[in-house]
């Protein structure tokens, strides 16, 4: 391997940075050193070699500068300032960018607060939901742009990463329960061999991408006030160019590892509402397992390598992930859950609230009219309507979304919620004959609030797809709803009492990221 002690003492020398007795912070980590001084940080790639990376040369450490450098300014320009040379000098020294030959390569970032990154940020009950909403928009739309890579992914893919955890999960038992590593290469081949047709078709259809490859919380930070992915992966094509719901699914395994089934929710739904990509559904509770037993094996290699006084933390840390990925793919049996009522009764709170309770994780699929309505007109779910989109033709054809979008889900295997007012009998008769057709169990929630609370609660709403109004209202109040054989909850009472009579209704089902 090269020799790094003279760039890497340069780079620990305030001097070098123009800042003399500046101090210089080294965050180590197993493939790169990161000197943090000033406003900046700096982060060379140690010279080593391991069964997925190499960086033991130059010219390996310049060409994956420069890679990572182009892909993390797809998500993180403004982190992400440039590429700097470590140089010799004709008297011996070293600088930056001079004119002699380059002895080592760094990349030059901006630097932000250790609090600002996300899992910080998930300790510190700082993520909140427009957070997140933000954040699976950002996602949705990186995946959008980014580059077709049909030659990678598919079944094979996954196939070689179940032998992957599997022969590492090995390394590590014991202590790490053998019988539970068997179970677990089990369920994901007899997982895959259900799936295997589906991830073929999606990556000839375009869903493998070079995606970012290491999206879980520490990889994201907030900065300028927004949401930025960073550290992307760019020394391994078979770890970036993934399927999309494989590359959110690490995400979605680090909220639901974390406790927060309820963000992990919110990010799927909220994704799969702004890029329509639900026909993956199926393939979600591999991906999210795969992702949890990487994470087991990464913590077994550390039991066997690390600190006996750190053993039994990175023990039980490691057994709680290899749990975590077998539950993952339990099968449980789904359900429909269709909540109405009029503009303004707080549906939209309440099946949001309760969908990350419903199994299996990270909880039902949630469709709620308005947000469907914004997606077929091509506009993001808060961007306000004409009143012909608003026309019987359309409501028609936004419940026959809904009824389309709910039947995939539960195929999948995944519960249910459609939200939408549900005026009409025909409508709430169709909902509930889905439940029939699909052989799921169905419930049906009707919320109910005298007028002036409605009318208070529609006046407050903000940055909200609904496009209702004091008007709608109205035209609502004056209609014959028929007879309502729904379960009738008032909800005049606030969101934690009409979540309890929801959770009641629907047997009062525990958390999925439990």
């Amino acid at each position: 391997m090269d020799d790094q002690h003279a760039a890497i003492a340069f780079l620990s020398a305030g001097e070098s940075y123009g800042l003399p007795g500046a101090a210089v912070e080294q965050i180590v980590t197993h493939c790169s050193i990161v000197f943090v001084v000033g406003e900046r940080a700096y982060k060379l790639k140690r010279a080593v070699r391991f069964s997925y990376l190499d960086y033991s040369t130059l010219a390996l450490r310049e060409r994956f500068c420069r890679a990572e450098l182009a892909v993390n300014r797809r998500t993180a320009p403004g982190l992400y300032l440039g590429l700097r040379a470590v140089t010799r000098a004709a008297d011996g020294g070293l600088a930056f960018d001079g004119a002699g030959a380059a002895v080592d390569w760094v990349l030059e970032m901006r630097r932000f607060r250790e609090a600002d990154l996300f899992d910080r940020m998930a300790e510190a009950q700082r993520l909140t939901p427009a957070l997140m909403r933000a954040l699976a928009d950002i996602i949705a739309a990186f995946h959008e742009q980014a580059e077709p890579t049909p030659e990678h992914g598919g079944s094979a893919s996954l196939a070689a990463t179940i032998v992957g955890n599997d022969e590492n999960l090995r390394l590590a038992s014991p202590p790490l329960d053998r019988a539970a590593i068997d179970r677990l290469r089990a369920a994901s081949t007899a997982r895959l061999d259900e799936i295997g047709g589906l991830l073929e078709a999606r990556r000839a259809g375009g869903k493998v991408r070079r995606c970012h490859g290491d999206l879980h919380l520490r990889n994201i930070c907030l900065f300028e006030q927004r949401p930025t992915l960073f550290d992307a992966i760019e020394f391994n094509d078979d770890f970036a160019c993934i399927d999309v719901l494989y590359d959110l699914a690490f995400l979605l395994m680090d909220l639901i590892a974390r406790g927060l089934g309820d963000h992990a929710n919110l990010v799927l739904n909220r994704y799969l509402d702004r890029s329509g990509d639900s026909g993956g559904l199926p393939a979600l509770p591999l991906f999210l397992s795969l992702r949890a037993a990487v994470r087991a094996h990464v913590l077994g290699a550390l039991l066997r390598s690390g600190k006996p006084e750190t053993a039994a933390e990175s023990r039980a840390a490691a057994e709680a992930y290899l749990a975590l990925a077998l539950s993952l793919l339990r099968r449980s049996p789904p359900r429909l859950v269709a909540v109405g009522g009029l503009s303004g009764t707080g549906k939209s709170m309440l099946a949001q609230a309760l969908a990350a309770r419903l199994p299996p994780p990270p909880g039902a699929r949630l469709l709620r009219s308005d947000v469907l309505r914004k997606r077929l007109a091509g506009v993001a779910p808060e961007t306000r309507l004409s009143r012909e989109s608003y026309s019987f033709a359309a409501a028609r054809a936004v419940y026959a979304a809904l009824q389309d979008e709910a039947a995939a889900a539960l195929a999948a295997g995944c519960s249910a919620i459609v939200d939408a007012t549900f005026l009409r009998p025909d409508e709430r008769d169709a909902v509930a004959a889905l439940a029939a057709r699909a052989g799921v169990a169905f419930t049906g929630l009707w919320l109910e609030a005298p007028p002036a609370v409605l009318a208070a609660r529609i006046a407050a709403r903000h940055d909200d797809a609904s496009d209702a109004d004091r008007a709608v209202l109205e035209r609502q109040l004056a209609m014959d709803s028929g007879a309502i054989s729904w379960r009738r909850i008032d909800a005049a009472r606030g969101p934690a009492e009409t979540l309890a009579q929801a959770l009641n209704a629907t047997g009062r089902p525990e958390p999925s990221s439990s």
